[in-house]
């Protein structure tokens, strides 16, 4: 029997629409799964996927008023340009409990790492972020996800830590590989800057 992986990265570069249809069919699949299911991306991509799960079929207003997909832009765990990993995660946590509480079978997220970590582009604590997160998910087996990295506009090395911190690679809905690169336990030391002024 294949292994699912739950916390997933997607890698890519070109245009983030590109990849709205593998996203969006995973999201999909997981609301059939009666997941709760949220997106979170800038206000442009967040309207991308509205329209594109519009015309697929989806009825987006009914599963957004029910509560089972959510699309968010808010960028509230970003303080004077600095990333609180504490105050994101802690927002997962109460996010993948009100799930439960509402009869959902877990949590699915999918986040853009660069709309995440705010316009002030400081990626000092993404490998903490990522380490801890991964824990997280091994911690709660209800929560699943992909977290989305564009070549494009990230720097390399927030690319090579998303690859150490991630045991699958996203490759459309149905596949995705073992990540060769993941280390279970990467040094956290650099991950570990202080932002504050």
């Amino acid at each position: 029997m294949a292994t699912t992986h739950r916390h997933e990265c997607l890698i890519y570069e070109g245009s983030p629409s590109r990849h709205l249809p593998a996203l969006a069919a995973a999201l999909q699949q997981k609301l059939n799964e009666n997941y709760r299911c949220l997106y979170l991306n800038s206000p442009v991509m967040v309207a991308g996927m509205r329209s594109y799960l519009a015309a697929k079929g989806l009825d987006v207003s009914h599963h957004t008023s029910k509560g089972s997909l959510v699309f968010s832009s808010d960028q509230h765990h970003v303080f004077e340009g600095c990333f609180d990993v504490d105050g994101m995660l802690s927002a997962l946590e109460d996010a993948l409990d009100r799930s439960m509480k509402d009869g959902h079978e877990g949590l699915w997220a999918t986040g853009d790492m660069t709309w995440e970590f705010g316009p002030q582009r400081d990626f000092s604590k993404l490998l903490e972020y990522e380490t801890r997160l991964e824990e997280f998910f091994r911690q709660h087996p209800t929560m699943s996800g992909i977290c989305q990295y564009h070549v494009d506009t990230l720097p390399r090395e927030a690319l090579r830590q998303g690859l150490l911190t991630h045991p699958a690679i996203f490759i459309n809905e149905t596949l995705s590989r073992v990540n060769a690169h993941y280390l279970s336990k990467p040094a956290e030391s650099a991950g570990r800057a202080d932002c504050s002024p």
